[in-house]
């Protein structure tokens, strides 16, 4: 009980920087496009940093066995949340820029931003670690098959998405460097730390400004769509839920709490993005997006508890 309202009231003060940052934007504090600018900033520079902090520790064999587990975990919960996606999505009676973005907010959920929060929050820097590793076929899908679902036949498709996605290079040069018998100098991973921490606060900010940009009518319109109401329901309870029988497996249970509550964060701000890039409705993403943020402070304390009630 003692741990679940330490974890209940840190989500508080997480979603306070979320009310920050969106009081900033509704006093003109912080200016239009100040959500792209801290966006490009988090992306390309403190989350690779924090990534990079998290991987550098010794070597050690055990965390190969651990990583193993961590991908197939991450491989079957983007089979599961794919699954739904496409299935409720051919089912579903959209208009056709609705349609990718509806997929969109099943399959992908906030795990480089609020995922990283949350873990941090439970474990320290041996979760951004798992976290880290869980996330790498994450990230290569977003920045791929996250598109394909926007734009669908219009989408091209570049290695370049692949290779210099920020977040793809730094796991991967952090791993590598991992199995090396190779650390960074103190400075250097004390510079990472310094970069890389504010990654949390500022994902937090970043949230607050995208729902203060939302024109208080086109969100009722939104609101009263069931496939909204379908997407986030999907995103935060049923998708984290099909992960629980493999609490019945012989697996570390640590990487258990990280699959389980990293799948259960809120729809990605960034299908959004995608939405206003290639001609989809980012106003349906958006509100998705923002009811599912405002509802995972529920859901997630929800099922941190039944896992605590599972024993774990």
């Amino acid at each position: 009980m003692e741990e679940m309202m330490s974890l209940v009231w840190e989500m508080i003060m997480l979603y306070g920087i979320t009310v920050i940052g969106y009081m900033a934007r509704k006093t003109r504090v912080l200016p239009d496009g100040s959500d792209y600018v801290l966006t490009q900033l988090v992306l390309y520079i403190t989350l690779p940093a924090l990534i990079l902090y998290s991987l550098d520790f010794p070597y050690e064999e055990r965390y190969l066995h651990e990583f193993s587990w961590l991908l197939l975990l991450s491989v079957t919960a983007i089979v599961v949340a794919c699954s739904f996606g496409f299935v409720l999505r051919r089912s579903a009676k959209l208009q056709a820029e609705q349609e990718g973005v509806y997929e969109g907010l099943i399959v992908f959920g906030n795990q480089g931003f609020i995922g990283y929060a949350i873990i941090y929050i439970l474990l320290g820097q041996v979760g951004i670690l798992y976290t880290a590793v869980f996330n790498f076929f994450y990230i290569v899908l977003i920045w791929t098959y996250g598109i394909y679902m926007i734009a669908r036949s219009n989408a091209s498709f570049s290695w370049r998405w692949l290779i210099f996605n920020p977040g793809v290079l730094a796991t991967l040069v952090g791993f590598i460097l991992f199995l090396l018998p190779f650390q960074w100098p103190a400075q250097v991973h004390t510079l990472f730390e310094m970069v890389g921490l504010p990654t949390i606060p500022l994902s937090m900010l970043i949230i607050g400004i995208l729902l203060a940009n939302l024109n208080r009518t086109e969100v009722w319109h939104y609101i009263q769509n069931r496939y909204i109401w379908s997407a986030v329901s999907m995103r935060l309870l049923i998708i984290p839920l099909c992960l629980f029988p493999l609490l019945l497996l012989p697996i570390n249970q640590t990487l258990l709490v990280v699959a389980i509550l990293v799948s259960a964060t809120p729809s990605a701000p960034t299908i959004a993005l995608y939405a206003r890039k290639y001609d989809g409705d980012p106003y349906f993403a958006s509100v998705g997006s923002a009811i599912s943020t405002i509802l995972s402070m529920v859901t997630i304390t929800c099922l941190y508890w039944l896992l605590r009630y599972f024993g774990v």
